[in-house]
C-alpha cells in the first residue's frame, strides 16, 4: 500500500494541536481532515472532503454505529423522563454513605456490565450521575470511572462484541482453526496487560493510593472550593435534560422502571449474539410499550421522547462521524503501515511485543481506529512474532492491549465521546483529566511487556 512517509502524520498532529488549544473536539477533527485531503488532493481537497464523508455515511459500520448510539439516546431519554433513572439512584442512595463508595460501586457497576463498550459507557454514565453528584464529585473523574470499565474491560471478557470480533480475526488470520477462536482467546486474556492495568487503577484512584494528578488535581480544586461540578462547556455534549426530570402529572417513579428496560437491553443484546444494535432497538420497543400499558407515559408521549433522546446524541455523533472521515484520510495516507514499517527492522525477539504496543497504541491514539488497526496489525504482526519465536500469545496480547489503549485514551474514540455525553462532561476536559492515568496504565504495560519478552 502507498504511504505519504512522514506526512502522514500531520493530520493526526494537527488534531492533537488543535484540540490542546482550542478544547474542543468536533472543530479539531475538521482542521485534521482538511489537512488530511490538502496532502491527498491538493487543490481538489474540498470535493475530496465531500466524497469522503459520503463513503462513510454509506458505511454499514458508520451506520450501525448512528442506530445503535442515537437509540441509546432514546432509550436513556425514557428511563429518565419516567422518574426509573432518578428512582435507580434514590435506592442507591440508601446504601451509599460517601464518596468513597460511590465511585466503587459506579466501578462495579461497570465491570459487570461487560457486554458492549457502548452499553457499558451510556448506562453506567447515566445511572451514576445524581449519585456521585450528591457526594461532589467532578463529572470528569465520573467519566474517567466510566471510560476505564468500558474497552479495557470488554476486551478481558469473553463473552463481549470485543471479544467476538478479535475470535473471528484470529480465525481469519490463521491463527486459531476454525470455530476455536473463542477458545484461542481465553489464553491471550492474561497477556492483555493495559486491559489488567486501567481496570486495577480505577480503585486506586478512588482510594488515592493514586493522587489526583495533573487537570484531574485542578478539577478536584475546583469542586472542592464550591465550583461546579460540570466543567465549561458541556452542554453540547450532554445527554438531554437534568437526571430528576420526569413527565409531569405521572405516577411516582418506581425502580422496575428502571431495572426492567436494562435487564430487557442486556438480555437481548445476549440473545441476538451480542449485537447492540439487535439488543437496543429491541429495548427501545420493549419500553415504549412497557411504559405505555403501564400508563407511566402516554403512547404519544413515549414516542415523542424517544425522538428527544436521539437528538441528544447529535453532537456525540457529529464527533464520532468526523473521527471515521479522518480514520478515511489516515488510511489513504497509509499511516499504519507507516508506523509498523518503521519499527520492524527495530524489532527483535525480546523486545517485540513491547514494540509491537507502544507503535499500535501511538497509531490507535492519533487515528481512533481500533478495530480496523487490529485488521491490518495482525497479519502482521502474528508472522513477525512466529520468525522470531516469540510467545503468539504475548504478542497478541501486545496488539490487543495497544487497541485498549487507544480506545481509552484517543480524543475522539468513541468509547471517549460516550462516556463524556453519558456523563454531561466536556469531551476535551475528560480527555485532559484521563490522559495522565492512561499514560501511566500504559508505561506499566510496557515495562511488563518488556519483562515478559526477556524471561518468556
Amino acid at each position: 500500500m502507498e504511504t505519504y512517509g512522514i506526512l502522514s502524520l500531520l493530520p493526526s498532529i494537527s488534531v492533537l494541536i488543535f484540540a490542546l488549544f482550542s478544547k474542543k473536539t468536533f472543530e479539531s477533527l475538521v482542521v485534521g481532515c482538511l489537512v488530511g485531503f490538502i496532502i491527498l488532493a491538493k487543490k481538489d481537497f474540498y470535493t475530496a472532503s465531500i466524497e469522503s464523508l459520503l463513503g462513510v455515511m454509506i458505511d454499514p459500520v458508520i451506520g450501525w454505529v448512528i442506530l445503535v448510539v442515537g437509540l441509546f439516546g432514546a432509550l436513556i431519554h425514557l428511563l429518565i423522563k419516567s422518574g426509573g433513572a432518578m428512582a435507580f439512584a434514590d435506592y442507591l442512595l440508601r446504601f451509599i454513605k460517601n464518596r468513597r463508595s460511590a465511585l466503587i460501586i459506579t466501578w462495579l457497576l461497570g465491570l459487570s456490565i461487560f457486554i458492549d463498550d457502548y452499553l457499558n459507557a451510556l448506562t453506567v454514565g447515566n445511572s451514576m450521575k445524581k449519585i456521585t453528584d450528591k457526594f461532589k464529585v467532578p463529572r470528569e473523574m465520573l467519566a474517567y470511572i466510566v471510560d476505564s470499565t468500558a474497552a479495557p474491560i470488554c476486551v478481558l471478557i469473553p463473552l463481549s462484541t470485543w471479544a467476538i470480533y478479535l475470535a473471528g480475526l484470529m480465525e481469519t488470520t490463521g491463527v486459531s482453526v476454525e470455530g476455536k477462536g473463542l477458545q484461542t482467546y481465553l489464553g491471550v486474556i492474561p497477556y492483555m496487560i493495559y486491559g489488567w492495568a486501567a481496570a486495577i487503577f480505577v480503585p486506586l484512584v478512588i482510594l488515592k493510593i493514586i493522587p489526583p494528578i495533573g487537570a484531574m488535581k485542578k478539577a478536584e480544586l475546583r469542586v472542592a472550593t464550591g465550583g461546579s461540578l460540570i466543567p465549561p462547556n458541556s452542554e453540547n455534549i450532554a445527554m438531554g435534560s437534568d437526571y430528576d426530570e420526569k413527565e409531569s402529572g405521572e405516577k411516582k417513579p418506581k425502580l422496575i422502571h428502571f431495572v426492567l428496560p436494562i435487564l430487557v437491553l442486556i438480555g437481548a443484546t445476549v440473545f441476538f449474539e451480542v449485537d447492540a444494535l439487535k439488543g437496543v432497538v429491541f429495548a427501545v420497543l420493549f419500553t415504549v410499550f412497557y411504559y405505555t400499558s403501564a400508563k407511566i407515559m402516554g403512547f404519544v408521549g413515549a414516542v415523542k421522547n424517544v425522538f428527544e433522546g436521539i437528538k441528544t446524541m447529535i453532537y456525540a455523533l457529529a464527533i464520532i462521524i468526523s473521527s471515521f472521515v479522518l480514520k478515511d484520510v489516515n488510511e489513504q495516507l497509509g499511516l499504519a503501515n507507516y508506523i509498523i514499517e518503521l519499527v520492524s527492522p527495530w524489532m527483535s525477539k525480546e523486545i517485540l511485543p513491547a514494540i509491537a504496543f507502544i507503535a499500535l497504541a501511538l497509531v490507535t491514539f492519533a487515528t481512533g481506529s481500533f478495530w480496523g488497526v487490529f485488521a491490518i496489525s495482525f497479519p502482521i504482526i502474528i508472522p513477525l512474532a512466529q520468525n522470531f519465536g516469540v510467545d503468539l500469545n504475548l504478542a497478541m496480547g501486545a496488539v490487543i492491549s495497544a487497541g485498549a489503549f487507544g480506545s481509552h485514551a484517543c480524543i475522539y474514540g468513541d468509547a471517549t465521546v460516550l462516556s463524556s455525553s453519558a456523563c454531561g462532561c466536556n469531551n476535551m476536559a475528560h480527555v485532559m483529566t484521563q490522559i495522565p492515568y492512561s499514560v501511566l496504565a500504559a508505561i506499566v504495560s510496557l515495562i511488563i511487556f518488556l519483562f515478559l519478552g526477556y524471561t518468556m
